[in-house]
């Protein structure tokens, strides 16, 4: 009951392995309950006594294992907030079956921030040579929009917005931190810069350091 049982699967064989994974995951758990099970007859077994306990709690029964050693559950039924921008910086390839239907209509967005899901992204959106030379674009960092995610899917589906540039770079690096997070970076309209010292250089007056709190 103590052990986590994690399964791991790379981007290669995701796509087409939900129902593989699945699988394994419940023969890992049922290993785990005959395992569990086996301990808790050893023993009884080779107590002081020696004596085998046919009437004792089954261990594989939660409702009779003690409090400690259950993992509680939970199930999310309502989203109050969306607190994430649905937008992603990261990188495009193709799908590992060729031979799917998928392939010939999406590709995969990989998301650099392993928090957000892998999408499926049109390959209408993608550059127009991104078929036949993806290798031109493995370094080449993505904006994604996350429009949509089914419960019954690993992959959330969404749009490419933007080319950022090639990955490592301070410009695409920095843009793509700041659309992720919501954050306006474009040019001030005119309206806004209006409303700044016109006569330039401008000094701080007298007047107005009386009454304020110098912080420089």
């Amino acid at each position: 009951p103590d052990v986590i049982i994690e399964a791991q699967f790379d981007d290669n064989d995701a796509e087409c392995g939900q129902d593989h994974l699945q699988d394994t995951l419940t023969d890992d758990i049922k290993k785990l309950s005959l395992d569990t099970g086996e301990k808790a007859k050893a023993v009884g077994i080779g107590g002081v006594h020696g004596t085998k306990q046919d009437d004792g709690p089954k261990v594989n029964d939660p409702r009779l294992l003690p409090e400690k050693l259950l993992q509680r559950t939970a199930k999310v039924v309502y989203i109050l907030e969306k607190k994430h921008s649905r937008a992603a910086t990261g990188f495009i390839k193709l799908l590992a079956d060729k031979n799917s239907e998928l392939f010939k209509r999406c590709a995969m967005f990989s998301p650099v921030d392993h928090r957000v899901p892998r999408v499926y992204v049109s390959l209408a959106d993608c550059p127009p040579d991104f078929v036949t030379r993806p290798e031109d674009y493995s370094n080449m960092l993505f904006i994604c929009r996350i429009v949509d995610w089914k419960e019954d899917s690993n992959f959330a589906a969404g749009q490419l917005a933007k080319s950022l540039g090639q990955a490592g770079e301070i410009e695409p690096e920095t843009e793509g931190i700041l659309t992720e997070y919501g954050v306006d970076f474009s040019d001030f309209p005119p309206e806004a810069l209006e409303c700044l010292p016109q006569n330039l250089p401008w000094v701080i007056s007298p007047r107005e350091l009386a009454k304020r709190r110098d912080l420089r």
